[in-house]
């Protein structure tokens, strides 16, 4: 059996220490303990912590669209789609104990100057509401203003439900997005 590389351990370590403890909790150390590699080994890879928390949302980016997308895929209609990402919310919180969204996580106690870690949460959080977005472009039954403001609405919903559904470690906040996001599809086909 091939053992990961210097790299991968890196990421595979930081993106557990990170989602579990916190970013501000886990140090440098923390990391290359866990990933059992040589600090020598590891900064020839990242110069800071704050380029592995980069790329560790970058993947955790590209796994939980994926995740979401292999989810809704049997759903016929983009606001089919949409209603279901509320059930994969469910899911998905509840496998990870409703620790929460791991970009969501580590912006709330970041330091200014952490501009890449940002512009990851932001990329995700854009790249979200794009999703959801190109799903009711492709209704027929809904303008494209009313798409884009539609969009933002079920996005303001999906998050607060997450986040709500964190602090409760209670799935309940899910369910009641899951109907508020069907009553503002149902009341939007314009």
């Amino acid at each position: 059996m091939k053992k990961s590389s210097v790299r991968d351990r890196v990421i595979e370590a930081a993106s557990y220490l990170f989602y579990q403890n916190g970013y501000n909790q886990t140090g440098i150390n923390q990391i290359i303990e866990e990933a059992q590699v040589a600090k020598a080994s590891m900064y020839q890879h990242f110069r800071s912590k704050e380029d592995i928390a980069a790329v560790y949302l970058r993947q955790r980016h590209y796994n939980w669209m994926s995740a979401l997308d292999k989810f809704v895929a049997s759903k016929e209609t983009g606001k089919e789609k949409i209603i279901a990402s509320f059930d994969y919310l469910n899911e998905w919180l509840v496998d990870v104990n409703f620790i929460g969204c791991g970009f969501q996580n580590i912006i709330t106690d970041l330091p200014d100057d952490h501009k890449k870690i940002r512009d990851e949460v932001k990329f995700h959080k854009n790249e979200l509401l794009q999703w959801i977005e190109n799903l009711l472009l492709n209704d027929e039954s809904i303008s494209a203003d009313s798409a884009k403001e539609l969009s933002t609405e079920i996005m303001v919903v999906l998050e607060g439900a997450i986040i709500l559904s964190q602090i409760q470690k209670d799935a309940w906040p899910i369910f009641s997005g899951k109907k508020t996001c069907i009553n503002l599809l149902t009341t939007s086909s314009i």
